[in-house]
């Protein structure tokens, strides 16, 4: 496996340049984060691997153009829409991650059963298989989408904030499958405002409408990098982190909360 390759990559929404030309690699089986401010192309990063965008430039997914790779990517928005009133249970939910390799009307067979099965015992939400999916909290839902693209067969799993606005056990639940998925040989991208989670992946892509560095953490998140993709005139160190504190409060965004694996103690 080759991993997700871009080289001269530009994205486009619609007319709209999101992502100036940039080049990049992600390692196969590691967790890659995508991290810069808001505005900064990192979910347009996502959306051009997963074929939903436009763009020019070369993006080879696993050795496969990302219209050619769509079967093999499982894609959790960082808000998945409930419509009110639609009578749909969590097993249900679940079960869609099955459809594409069995089709909207395709019956289940005993193994879509098991995989539906283990995706929502890793997610924790077994005993809320009956509940109807509008009554669950935010944290709840999120697991069960989270729950319904490892259901789904993928070596690519994308994620767009994951953690962002979640209740401390969800967020634990959610990030441990980020760091495991990589062990049975799946490719993690996600989206994150947190330089915490950021140093916690394999690779990180800082983006500011390009990719202002992608590398290791500690390549990446450097004082000079993180001033360039924020437009911050002060970044220092303190310690083994990077803390920003120049127009914190203009930019609230740059308040960054603990990092749920580094401080797992912390509630």
């Amino acid at each position: 496996m080759s991993g997700i390759i871009a080289q001269d990559l530009t994205v486009f929404r619609g007319e709209k340049e999101v992502v100036s030309r940039s080049s990049f690699v992600i390692p196969h089986a590691a967790t890659c984060a995508i991290i810069g401010p808001n505005g900064s192309g990192k979910s347009s990063i996502l959306h051009a691997i997963s074929g939903v965008l436009e763009y020019t430039g070369e993006l080879s997914v696993e050795g496969k153009s990302p219209s050619e790779a769509l079967r093999d990517i499982a894609y959790v928005l960082q808000y998945m829409p409930v419509t009110a009133g639609v009578p749909l249970t969590v097993r249900e939910v679940v079960r869609m991650g099955r459809y594409p390799s069995r089709g909207l009307l395709g019956r289940l067979g005993p193994i879509d059963r098991e995989r539906v099965d283990q995706a929502m015992a890793k997610l924790g939400i077994s005993d809320l298989a009956s509940r109807n999916i509008g009554e669950l909290s935010g944290g709840q839902r999120q697991r069960v989408f989270v729950a319904q693209a490892l259901a789904q067969d993928h070596n690519i799993l994308l994620l767009d904030e994951p953690l962002t606005g979640l209740d401390v056990p969800s967020a634990r639940v959610i990030d441990d499958i980020i760091h495991e998925e990589p062990e049975q040989g799946c490719t993690v991208v996600y989206t994150t405002h947190d330089l915490d989670e950021a140093r916690s992946a394999d690779y990180v892509i800082l983006t500011a409408g390009r990719v202002v560095a992608a590398g290791s953490p500690d390549d990446v998140l450097t004082p000079e990098h993180l001033a360039d993709a924020y437009g911050l005139g002060a970044l220092h160190p303190e310690g083994p982190h990077v803390d920003v504190f120049d127009a914190a409060h203009e930019n609230p965004d740059m308040i960054q909360p603990p990092s749920i694996r580094s401080n797992p103690g912390e509630v």
